[in-house]
């Protein structure tokens, strides 16, 4: 599907939709990214994350991260090999990624608050499949989250049909 984040803040009123607020910078080599979130909750030990992107199909989804107050990066570039391999279209960091120049030569779209050097460490637990808010946001498992060049986007839906909505104007 093509879109636009502003085409689909154009195309749905500011009930529908959620706009994360700007704080975000792309790392990854697809310069957008589109559908179901998947969520998990991590706090510097990325172990649940690299199982789900390395053994679980992504089916064209996003996993959103919420790696919280984290000192050190929770995606590098093998992260982000995992989800190329695996179908994921993106990953949304609330944290730090590493490895960029990599990163951004791997086709899976990838976004976080910054970089940093270091790895997670291995000491903590995760939670999968909850709400987590960040951002302005309110990321639900099975609802759609849109990336691109202007921003992150959230709906409850698909919004595939959203060249019939335009036309319809």
């Amino acid at each position: 599907m093509q879109f636009t984040t502003a085409d689909l803040c154009d195309a749905f009123g500011a009930d529908e939709i959620q706009i994360a607020q700007p704080v975000f910078r792309s790392y990854g080599g697809s310069a957008h990214a589109f559908g179901r979130i998947h969520t998990i909750r991590i706090d510097e030990d990325n172990r649940g994350l690299v199982e789900l992107l390395k053994n679980e199909k992504g089916h064209g989804d996003v996993v959103v991260v919420d790696a919280g107050g984290a000192h050190c990066a929770v995606v590098g570039d093998r992260l982000a090999g995992f989800a190329r391999d695996n179908g994921w279209a993106g990953i949304i960091v609330n944290g730090y990624v590493r490895d960029t120049r990599i990163t951004r030569t791997i086709d899976v779209g990838l976004w976080a608050l910054g970089t940093y050097p270091r790895r997670s460490d291995k000491r903590a637990g995760f939670e999968r499949g909850i709400d987590v808010h960040f951002a302005g946001v309110t990321f639900r498992p099975g609802e759609y989250v849109y990336a691109d060049h202007d921003g992150i986007v959230v709906l409850a839906h698909n919004a595939v049909s959203i060249d019939a909505r335009k036309s319809e104007e």
